[in-house]
């Protein structure tokens, strides 16, 4: 996994403040602490930017839902219209499997981002609790960390299987995309009918996994809210 943790600002910023954070990322760019501690000086914590990333990788993977909910039924309705131009339906077919290996990317991409800021944040915490002199607030704040970090455990457990979910389903997309392509003629559309009822199985079993990985996502973006 990639260690360039430099990203752009994060959409808590203000739009005041956009401008000259983003001009001081590209001026500075390429290292992590000086990213960090300019976005800290500006009020802008990890945690901040840890939720901004949990809400971007959310929003992707809703996105993702709606494309390969909508890449099904491009898929279906070409398989059920015999009429149509072979051509036309080989067009629809990669147009479809496009979308969904675009949205399937920005996934990957999204949670990446999410794992890079989680990591520097939870070491953070961690090398933060030798400077406590209070042995009962140490305690408090290593107990929360424990709790905090089972929480996001869990939550990049469920995005991990909704990403690995993705991969079956853009197989059989472009299975059908290349045979479509390689066999434009008649009886390449009737032989496509025995696989629809195994990629609606496919897609309805990731779109069930995205929902379960957006509620995690909103469960742990409302716990870092609460504690604002």
């Amino acid at each position: 996994m990639s260690k360039n943790k430099c990203r752009p600002p994060t959409r808590t910023v203000q739009s005041s403040r956009m401008g000259f954070l983003l001009v001081a990322f590209l001026v500075l760019g390429g290292c992590s602490s000086i990213y960090y501690g300019t976005m800290e000086k500006f009020g802008i914590e990890k945690r901040d930017i840890l939720v901004d990333r949990v809400e971007d990788a959310r929003d992707s993977q809703s996105e993702a839902q709606e494309t390969f909910r909508s890449s099904l039924e491009r898929f279906q309705n070409t398989v059920e219209t015999p009429d149509t131009e072979l051509k036309e339906k080989y067009e629809e077919i990669r147009s479809a499997y496009e979308d969904s290996e675009a949205v399937a990317e920005k996934v990957r991409e999204r949670i990446d981002k999410v794992e890079d800021v989680s990591d520097d944040l939870f070491d953070e915490w961690e090398d933060e609790l030798d400077r406590y002199e209070s042995a009962s607030l140490r305690q408090s704040s290593e107990r929360r960390l424990k709790e905090t970090r089972q929480q996001y455990e869990q939550l990049i457990t469920r995005m991990h299987q909704a990403e690995k979910r993705m991969e079956p389903v853009l197989q059989a997309f472009e299975d059908q995309m290349l045979f479509l392509k390689h066999n434009l003629n008649a009886q390449a559309i009737g032989s496509l009918e025995s696989e629809l009822g195994r990629i609606r199985q496919d897609v309805d079993s990731l779109i069930k996994n995205m929902e379960e990985s957006v509620a995690e996502s909103e469960a742990f973006i409302k716990r870092f809210r609460e504690d604002d």
